[in-house]
């Protein structure tokens, strides 16, 4: 729990005072969307198929915080600096070292606790490397998205 904790005060901290891309309208959405897919995915592999699970295998009130203000923030920092007008290798290796991170981020909250909360049944840290790319893909998709309603809007 305590490494939760201090990752949750040192995401958020760093996500809000470095951003510079992002408004508040779309940290809302990013905010939102990150919750509503994590609790879509977690809820079949997580709570339906015990593939992993938050501190113990039950449905715990704390199962809520990585979810809600532990992920979001994470994302907001990848987007922030995500290199939209770069070339196609920059974007590459961009996604690749937040890959590294974040498998490495994985790889700690696995620890025991106190420092971690994070627990594997069939789950295996192969099948992160594989899926978080999608992941990231999807979430740079959504906020493409937004700015291009955010874009008509104005012109209304």
């Amino acid at each position: 729990m305590v490494g939760l904790i201090l990752a949750i005060i040192l995401f958020n901290v760093v996500a809000f005072t470095t951003n510079k891309r992002l408004t508040k309208n779309q940290i809302v959405h990013i905010w939102a969307f990150t919750i509503v897919l994590q609790l879509l995915f977690d809820g079949y592999i997580d709570h339906k198929y015990q593939g992993y699970w938050y501190f113990d295998k039950e449905i715990g009130l704390f199962d809520f915080l990585p979810v809600t203000v532990l992920v979001p923030p994470v994302n907001m920092m990848f987007l922030n600096w995500y290199p939209f007008n770069s070339t196609l290798l920059k974007k590459a290796l961009y996604f690749l070292y937040w890959l590294i991170a974040i498998v490495a981020y994985e790889v700690i909250a696995l620890l025991p606790e106190p420092w971690g909360y994070f627990n594997y049944g069939w789950w295996k840290l192969e099948y992160s490397i594989l899926i978080d790319p999608f992941l990231l893909i999807i979430l740079v998709m959504y906020y493409k998205w937004i700015c291009k309603i955010e874009k008509v809007s104005l012109l209304k």
